[in-house]
């Protein structure tokens, strides 16, 4: 719907954009000044973060049955740095009077639910508590970017999106926001 208005702008206004699709949003920045905190918290690293540290339970696995290499579901991460460097090769674009256009921002690979586990088990030195569920109704099995147009127009590909640098700078983050 955002993206109808901003076309509908720039027929009326002659007002450019660019409408950056984000995938999974994860990471915080290497200084720990930022990083994800939610109320409640909904994101699957953060979450796994929580299970290693004991402060949950368990992470929940939705779906193990899923076509995919080992049956959990596929999500494209993409770290803050990439999204930020995003914004500003965006803005660089309109400021040269780039048309309007809508990029997708991922990796174009993605990480099973496993994988995120077993990334922030090697990456904390934690033993993550997992419960396997059924799927959830409408999840589908992998989700991954085609950030083709962002490397074609904005020269923009990811480059801090590998899982293990994600957990790594989640997890100090987390550490940070512990000791204070």
């Amino acid at each position: 719907m955002v993206e109808k208005a901003l076309h509908w702008h720039d027929v009326a206004y002659n007002l450019k954009s660019v409408a950056l699709r984000y995938f999974n949003a994860a990471g915080a920045d290497p200084e720990t000044e930022i990083g994800e905190d939610h109320d409640p918290e909904t994101h699957l690293i953060p979450l796994v973060i929580q299970s290693a540290l004991g402060q949950r339970a368990q992470v929940e696995i939705f779906g193990t049955d899923y076509d995919t290499p080992d049956g959990t579901a596929i999500r494209d991460y993409i770290h803050v740095l990439d999204l930020a460097d995003a914004h500003v090769r965006a803005l660089k674009y309109l400021q040269n009077e780039g048309e309007s256009i809508a990029v997708n921002l991922g990796t174009g690979t993605g990480s099973s639910v496993r994988e995120v586990i077993n990334a922030v088990e090697k990456g904390t030195g934690h033993t993550v508590p997992f419960k396997e569920s059924p799927r959830r109704a409408g999840d589908p099995p992998a989700l991954v970017a085609d950030a083709t147009m962002a490397k074609q127009v904005l020269g923009w590909e990811a480059r801090y999106s590998d899982l293990d640098y994600i957990v790594k700078t989640a997890w100090a983050w987390t550490q940070k926001q512990q000791s204070n």
